[in-house]
């Protein structure tokens, strides 16, 4: 696995498609993740940088689209729950969207009682387990879950900044973009994935082996070519291409 090696990316151009992380991406990791959002003024770049992309700008995220929906411009395409639900600029998302099976609800319900300051959060058919509030449970509440069998309910464990998930086996950020890279109007452009979590290393397999452009946000192996030190560097990035 590559590092990234500190470079910075080259200025993004109007021909890209790029898909873009929310947390510690977009908007800086707050301890309550329902307390994340965009810096004032950041919807209005996101506006002017799809708009100087022809539209092919996606945010693309693992928290649930609806919760997603929320907090970035409801112009922009938006990708959530780690890529298995999307809404089209413009686009409605619905209320009623599938839930994680019953016996997965448990296992991560069970393995949270265990540990003060840690919250099972829902994302439709996504669960995760947030442990910033406890950052030394880390080892524990890993091997716990590992122990649950999840994979017998064709769900697998990723583990993120101070969070487990639950994911149903086609939940993949790779996956999805390869899959928007094939219609407009992300088609023919070069893909460009720009994230910070182990949660983003799949996207940016894939946007390498489109032959795109893949941005490491902070420290950690990547897979990632480029890096940017953090958000604020993610924001001025954006808005060279935006022209604000």
């Amino acid at each position: 696995m590559m590092t990234g090696k500190g470079i910075s990316p080259p200025p993004l151009a109007a021909g890209d498609a790029v898909f873009l992380d929310f947390d510690g991406t977009l908007a800086a990791l707050q301890d309550d993740p329902d307390t994340v959002a965009l810096a004032p003024g950041m919807a209005d770049i996101l506006r002017a940088t799809a708009q100087r992309l022809d539209g092919a700008l996606a945010v693309i995220s693992g928290r649930d689209v609806g919760d997603l929906a929320k907090r970035v411009p409801d112009g922009l395409w938006r990708i959530g729950n780690h890529g298995l639900m999307e809404a089209a600029p413009g686009e409605t998302v619905p209320d009623a969207r599938a839930a994680a099976p019953e016996s997965v609800q448990q296992a991560f319900a069970a393995v949270s009682s265990q540990y003060s300051g840690t919250r099972v959060e829902t994302k439709g058919p996504v669960l995760a387990l947030h442990y910033r509030q406890a950052p030394d449970a880390g080892g524990g509440i890993g091997k716990a879950l590992a122990e649950m069998g999840l994979s017998g309910a064709g769900y697998r464990l990723q583990h993120g900044k101070f969070v487990f998930e639950a994911k149903p086996d086609g939940a993949n950020k790779g996956r999805a973009l390869s899959q928007m890279m094939l219609k407009a109007p992300f088609k023919g452009r070069r893909a460009v994935m720009i994230g910070d979590d182990t949660t983003d290393e799949d996207a940016f397999a894939a946007a390498n082996q489109l032959g795109g452009l893949t941005v490491k946000v902070g420290a950690g192996d990547t897979a990632a070519t480029y890096r940017l030190p953090d958000v604020a560097a993610v924001h001025a990035y954006l808005k060279e291409l935006a022209g604000v």
